[in-house]
Parts: C-alpha cells; structure tokens; sequence
C-alpha cells in the first residue's frame, strides 16, 4: 500500500506540469517555431523544464507507490515520459524538436486524462 497523502500531492504536481506545458505550447502550432526565434527558443526551454519536472514527478509516483499504480493506466507511456526527462535533463543540445512537438500533441492531452482518472479514483 502506500500514503494516500503523499501520493495525492504528486499527482496534483502532475497535473499541474501538465497544465503548464499545455500553457507554455498553446500558441504554437509547428515545431519550427519553436526553433526560429529567440521567443520561440525561450519557449522551448521552459517547456522542456516542465517536462523534465514532470518526468521527475512521475518517477516520483512511481516509487512511491510500488509500481502499481500507474501501470493501471497503459494507455499511457509512463516509461517514455520518463525517459524523455532523462534525454532532456542529461543530453539537452541532442533533444529532438519534433519529438518534443509530438509529445506535446499526442501524449501530453492522454497523460492529463489519465491523471485525472486517477485522482478521481484515489478521491472516490
């Protein structure tokens, strides 16, 4: 078993790295933007540390919880998540612009839905 408590505040932190990456992405509509200005560039960078606080918080989870709880939820790549904050964190000039793109599109809108089944069903 593990601390409801505990458990429960990092999936707020969750949703809510989710919600700032969502912010954060809201007005760009192609990776390219990202990379052709000065703007664009800071807007990478503050995304990609959200990432990173994200890939962090669910390992986070993930430890705290014995494995067990996210694995509930397949219909997300947990292990990509967090794999993705280690690319970022440790081999930031290597991150791929489009990927990052991508996860943003498809992976991040499944995350927050998940998330919130979960703190829906932790709160039941």
């Amino acid at each position: 078993m593990f601390d409801y408590e505990i458990v429960m505040d990092s999936l707020q932190k969750i949703r809510k790295a989710i919600e700032t990456i969502e912010e954060r992405s809201s007005v760009v509509d192609d990776p390219n933007e990202l990379l052709c200005s000065p703007g664009g560039m800071m807007r990478l960078d503050a995304i990609c540390m959200s990432l990173i606080a994200l890939g962090e918080a669910l390992k986070g989870l993930d430890k705290q919880t014995h494995g067990e709880l996210l694995s509930h939820y397949p219909e997300v790549y947990w292990n990509g998540a967090m794999r993705m904050r280690d690319k970022i964190a440790h081999h930031y000039f290597e991150i791929d612009v489009d990927v990052v793109f991508r996860t943003i599109q498809e992976d991040i809108p499944q995350m927050k839905v998940a998330i919130n089944k979960m703190i829906n069903s932790l709160t039941a």
